[in-house]
């Protein structure tokens, strides 16, 4: 029996994970199969610029997929049967990952996405994309596919610091990202921001404040990463360039504690690490043992004796 003080939990950790959300509602092991839907990004076509925020991989963050350049059922059935390897009787979820994945026009858009809702075996999608890629009507048609399945929209916002987005290129504001989110809300969509930590030149305090941006704007789930440079992107260039400083484990452990203290108590953590390829990494190092940063993260959870939610203010 854990002495748990946090709520939302039903072992030792003391932050509200997806794997709890999906279990409690679900009452079963939910497996998210990253996808590649062929996108791209305006970001990269031109649109707005050509080599996309500059700490993204050649990949769009999809570096992970099983079958990148297979069609959609083949690389959904190939990392469902890698994930059913390590839980059995698992749930599938569609996770359309690679690079912005609403940009398109609204038929070909219900060309991918109808599919994935109408198989009975998939039990919800989950679709990566950026604020400035969802209008009125494509926000409408997933909230008509939200009635029928379960629906989340994932946006990338990093940082709430414009300066620090400027310089990774990111090529929206903070405020799309803020009233997109504030527009899931009116629908049955279930949104997810994720943001990043150790971005060139910002202090720990820049970090807290994105984290209190989360807080106030409330989504209801957020992915925390911790930046990783990775081979072939505009960020290697930078870093090798400047030498600019990176969090240690140690650091990195600390900024997310205090990230989670002033969440919402009820406010989804899908993932409070990233997945940077081992191929690929440059630095830090330390990221590729996720489970070992976790496993400090929880530690020092216990000695600090907090949880997530503990200095939030509404």
């Amino acid at each position: 029996m854990y002495n748990n003080p946090y709520p939302y939990s039903s072992d030792n950790k003391r932050y509200y994970t997806m794997n709890y959300y999906f279990q409690t509602k679900y009452h079963k092991k939910v497996a998210k199969v990253p996808l590649n839907a062929g996108f791209t990004c305006p970001n990269r076509d031109g649109t707005k610029g050509n080599h996309g925020c500059t700490f993204c991989s050649a990949k769009g963050s999809g570096d992970s997929i099983l079958a990148f350049f297979q069609d959609l059922n083949t690389q959904y059935q190939q990392g469902l049967t890698r994930m059913r390897s390590k839980w059995p009787d698992c749930l599938g979820f569609a996770y359309f990952q690679a690079y912005s994945n609403t940009y398109a026009d609204l038929d070909a858009l219900k060309e991918i996405y109808d599919p994935f809702i109408k198989d009975p075996t998939v039990t919800g999608i989950s679709i990566a994309t950026r604020a400035d890629c969802l209008d009125d009507e494509k926000i409408a048609y997933f909230d008509s596919l939200a009635k029928q399945k379960e629906v989340w929209i994932e946006l990338g916002l990093q940082s709430i610091h414009e300066k620090t987005m400027q310089m990774c290129n990111r090529q929206h504001s903070t405020q799309i990202v803020e009233d997109t989110v504030n527009k899931l809300k009116q629908t049955s969509i279930k949104s997810c921001v994720h943001i990043m930590n150790s971005l060139p030149y910002e202090t720990k305090e820049m970090m807290l404040e994105t984290a209190r941006w989360i807080a106030n704007c409330k989504p209801d789930a957020i992915k925390i990463h911790m930046l990783h440079i990775l081979q072939g992107t505009q960020m290697a260039l930078q870093f090798f360039n400047e030498k600019f400083s990176l969090l240690s484990i140690e650091d990195y452990v600390d900024i997310v504690i205090r990230q989670l203290e002033v969440l919402p108590p009820d406010l989804i953590i899908e993932r409070l690490t990233g997945d940077g390829m081992a191929n690929d990494l440059i630095e830090p190092q330390w990221t590729i043992k996720k489970t070992i940063v976790l496993n400090e993260i929880d530690k020092e959870m216990v000695r600090r004796n907090t949880w997530q939610g503990k200095y939030y203010k509404k």
